[in-house]
């Protein structure tokens, strides 16, 4: 279900929860896409009409045998239960296996989730319920796409004109201002986002959305070959508890070409070092952050001296703000072209990537969104930071940056 801002989808979807587990006994999942937004968003959230917190309203205390709020997990007397989750730890979640699961702002939820969780819905002849407002052209608008039509889906997008549930002079108030945030053309598609599900707008707060627009317009996201006379970079993002990420980067004439992409979660070093050394390129040199010279606990050595012993010739990305790194990977996007199927998942994290913003305030925070596509915009920015201060001291041996690369 796609619909406009304050349609109340989460509020159905309390109450969808609450009739199934009256119907079938079962685990349920409520799931947000970071676990953190799930006690301001749905756990403690209050509806304004009667002050009482919707939680409340669709699971009754008289029907619970039993609630805890660190957990935000709640079981009836019937042995049902509903738990908030979030989609950045979906392989993480203990407990017995869910047979629903709501997937709540979907447009901004890792997609994987999905991929991992519908066998187990399908084993136990479950369902799932997306509900999300559009986030530009997405996981959600090629899902809208794909399953209207499919009888084992039921799709729907609804607007302010089918529901009527906002009026236009409430809409002309908010066009006002997202017009002093953002400007005219930016507050229009805004409101053709929030309001008329539109799935053309840029996500709010993007730190590169028109630079993507620009590269799917211009055909630079594509089928993108290695060119074995050119030596691959890799630029990596290290996660501890979450994902690594690594592009892999080609700098032929005056282009980067973006020829493949690889994530993983709660894998070792040498399992990424396997990934590199799995692929046909001839590499150039490998671009870490600066929290590769940090020493592990338990061997005293850093991660650096780990994958040197692995074979690999790093290279520590200079020190930097990351509002300087996002101006970096700005200058560098027009001239990156992305091999559309390899790299599809960092594409889409590109797209996404964001500042926070404060809904109560309508303001942009000075600070990006930690969610998944941050790790890949991260690895990204690594290498504009780190090939851009390669072509003075510090560039590797016998390596000088082509002419004209960032002219």
């Amino acid at each position: 279900m796609v619909a406009h801002r304050r349609w109340g989808k989460d509020e159905v979807a309390l109450h969808r929860a609450a009739v199934a587990m009256i119907e079938r006994p079962a685990t349920y999942w409520h799931m947000l896409p970071a676990y953190a937004q799930g006690r301001k968003a749905i756990w403690n959230a209050i509806n304004p009409h009667t002050g009482r917190r919707r939680v409340d309203e669709a699971f009754p205390q008289d029907i619970r045998s039993r609630s805890n709020d660190s957990d935000m997990f709640i079981e009836l007397i019937n042995g049902a239960t509903w738990q908030v989750v979030g989609s950045d730890s979906y392989d993480g979640i203990v407990g017995s296996p869910p047979v629903g699961v709501t997937f709540s702002e979907w447009a901004l939820a890792d997609p994987r989730a999905w991929a991992y969780i519908q066998p187990i819905l399908a084993e136990n002849d479950g369902w799932a319920l997306f509900i999300t407002t559009p986030r530009g052209k997405n996981h959600v608008e090629r899902m809208v796409r794909e399953h209207r039509g499919d009888p084992n889906w039921f799709v729907g997008v609804q607007t302010v004109d089918d529901t009527r549930a906002i009026g236009k002079a409430a809409i002309e108030e908010a066009r006002k201002g997202y017009r002093a945030l953002f400007g005219d053309d930016q507050a229009d598609m805004l409101i053709e986002q929030e309001y008329f599900c539109s799935f053309e707008a840029a996500v709010i707060g993007a730190y590169y959305g028109r630079q993507m627009a620009a590269a799917v317009r211009e055909k630079r996201v594509c089928g993108v070959p290695y060119d074995p006379a050119a030596p691959v970079w890799t630029s990596w993002d290290l996660g501890m508890d979450d994902a690594t990420a690594i592009w892999f980067v080609q700098i032929v004439g005056r282009e980067f070409h973006a020829i493949d992409y690889c994530e993983a979660t709660g894998m070792d070093l040498a399992h990424y070092v396997r990934e590199i050394k799995a692929r046909p390129y001839i590499y150039a040199g490998h671009i870490l952050p600066q929290d590769v010279k940090a020493r592990e606990l338990g061997t005293g050595k850093s991660r650096q001296e780990v994958l040197q012993e692995l074979g690999l010739d790093i290279t520590v990305c200079p020190d930097h703000r990351v509002d300087d790194g996002i101006s970096a990977v700005r200058l560098a996007l027009p001239k990156f072209w992305f091999d559309a199927e390899k790299c599809a998942r960092g594409i889409e994290a590109l797209k996404l990537y964001r500042a926070e913003y404060d809904e109560k305030n309508q303001v942009l925070k000075p600070r990006p969104v930690h969610d998944w596509a941050s790790h890949p915009a991260d690895a990204l920015r690594y290498f504009a930071i780190g090939i851009g201060g390669m072509s003075g001291a510090g560039a590797p041996q016998n390596w000088t940056m082509p002419v004209g690369v960032y002219a």
